[in-house]
This record gives structure tokens, C-alpha cells and sequence, in this order.
């Protein structure tokens, strides 16, 4: 396991900015947003011009790209072409983790099946793992039917984040039968009321999630995902996760 931070992380700056911020908080390694709204690059400039795509991923500090999370706001064919491209920038740039949102509450699960397994498919053609997102308001928020949508799509993963599993309307339930579907992780610190609150006083419990992931031969990235807060010092939470995280490791 190692650590990252996703470029979510500081959404006010631009894109060199926050990596160098990154590398100024010493982390190694970056989750890249491809978001078509507030992303470090936008999906659809991805499709418009792939080679201007790999080559500014390909300039970011001497990071190590972990993952890239991709958010699409295209419908139809448009979609999945958008998609296509994003798993194209990946196998250019070396990056196999693809972390996708899951649908919202009142999807027909049929529906959502058949959208993932269309893009597992395409990101398979270039060696990509698709990895869902479990989060609160979408399918993936009860982690019994997070399991069942990975049962029913092969090759589909998970990006596991904690958070929706604490603060959540499922909040208190068990969600280790999800982490042998898990590519990789989302963290920071969280309350049944909170989603997000100061590292060290919330109900994450970090040693005991490294320790199953470990048993589950768990080797991709811890990722650092702690949003700006009001009256919070954010340099300095996003150290100590980095070095409450690296105590563990």
C-alpha cells in the first residue's frame, strides 16, 4: 500500500498549482480528477485532443499518478466516447485505476448493470480496471448492494470510501464483505454527523481498515480525499493524514 492525494484536495487552485502543492506537503503520488466541472482537466478536452492530454498528464512533478477519477456530464454515445478516451489517456500514461461514480437512488439496477458492464469492456481494451465509487444518495451507499452490482458485472471494482459507510443512512453497518471488491481508497476523517471532520476526531478506524485490507493482499493507494474547511488549518490536515497514514504502513 502507498499513500496519494487526490488534486480534490485543493479545488481552488489550478492545475500545476496543486501538484506542486502536493509535492510541497510531501506526497508522491496523485489521484488526477478528469471532471467535466471543477476537474484538474475535463473529460471532453480529453477526447478533443488526446495528445495535448498525455502530454500534460505526463508533466506532473515527477508524481506517480495512482488513479484517475472521471466524471462525465455527456449523455448517450457521447458518454462512452468521452470514456473510451479518458482509458486511452491511461494506458498512455501507465495509470490502470479508472474511479467512476456510481448511478443516484432509483436507477433501475438493470439499467446501472448494463452501463458498467459496457464500461468495464471498454477500459479492459486498454488494460483499465473500473473502479465504482461508494457514496451516499447512490447505489453503492448500502454496501449489500454495492456487492451484488460487482457480483453481477465481472470485472467491475470499487473505490471504497469509509465515510459513506459511517456518516451515511447505513451508517454502523458492516461493510467488510466490500473489501475484496476494493481497487482503491478514499479516506478522511468522519462522524455519524459529519462527513468530514479534523483528522484524529472522527470514527475512522485506520490501523483496523489497513490491517483488512492487508488480508485481502491490498497493494494500491490510501487516498488522501480531505476537501477545504472553514476555520480549519487544510495544509495541516492534509499532513497529518499523510503522516498518520505513513505511521501505519
Amino acid at each position: 500500500m502507498f499513500i496519494c492525494a487526490s488534486t480534490e484536495c485543493f479545488p481552488e487552485l489550478g492545475p500545476r498549482e496543486v501538484l506542486q502543492q502536493l509535492v510541497d506537503l510531501e506526497y508522491t503520488a496523485v489521484e488526477l480528477t478528469l471532471h467535466e466541472t471543477d476537474g484538474w482537466m475535463k473529460p471532453s478536452e480529453v477526447l478533443a485532443d488526446l495528445d495535448r492530454a498525455v502530454q500534460t498528464c505526463g508533466d506532473t512533478h515527477r508524481m506517480h499518478i495512482a488513479a484517475l477519477s472521471i466524471d462525465i456530464q455527456a449523455t448517450g454515445d457521447d458518454y462512452y466516447k468521452q470514456f473510451a478516451a479518458c482509458c486511452k489517456l491511461a494506458k498512455a500514461i501507465k495509470v490502470v485505476t479508472m474511479v467512476v461514480p456510481s448511478s443516484e437512488l432509483g436507477t433501475p439496477f438493470n439499467e446501472e448493470i448494463e452501463r458498467l458492464k459496457s464500461m468495464v469492456a471498454i477500459a479492459s481494451l486498454e488494460g483499465a480496471v473500473v473502479a465504482m465509487k461508494t457514496t451516499i444518495g447512490c447505489m453503492t451507499q448500502d454496501p449489500d448492494t454495492a456487492a451484488v452490482i460487482c457480483d453481477n458485472v465481472k470485472g467491475l471494482a470499487l473505490a471504497l470510501d469509509p465515510s459513506h459507510y459511517i456518516a451515511g443512512p447505513n451508517q454502523g453497518r458492516n461493510y467488510d464483505k466490500v473489501l475484496k471488491y476494493t481497487q482503491h481508497v478514499h479516506l478522511r476523517d468522519t462522524t455519524k454527523n459529519e462527513l468530514q471532520v479534523r483528522v484524529g476526531q472522527g470514527e475512522v478506524d485506520y490501523g483496523r481498515l489497513v490491517q483488512q485490507l492487508g488480508k485481502e493482499k491490498y497493494s494500491r493507494a490510501l487516498c488522501v480525499h480531505i476537501t477545504p474547511s472553514e476555520g480549519v488549518d487544510h495544509h495541516g490536515e492534509m499532513r497529518k493524514m499523510r503522516l498518520l497514514l505513513d505511521s501505519l504502513l
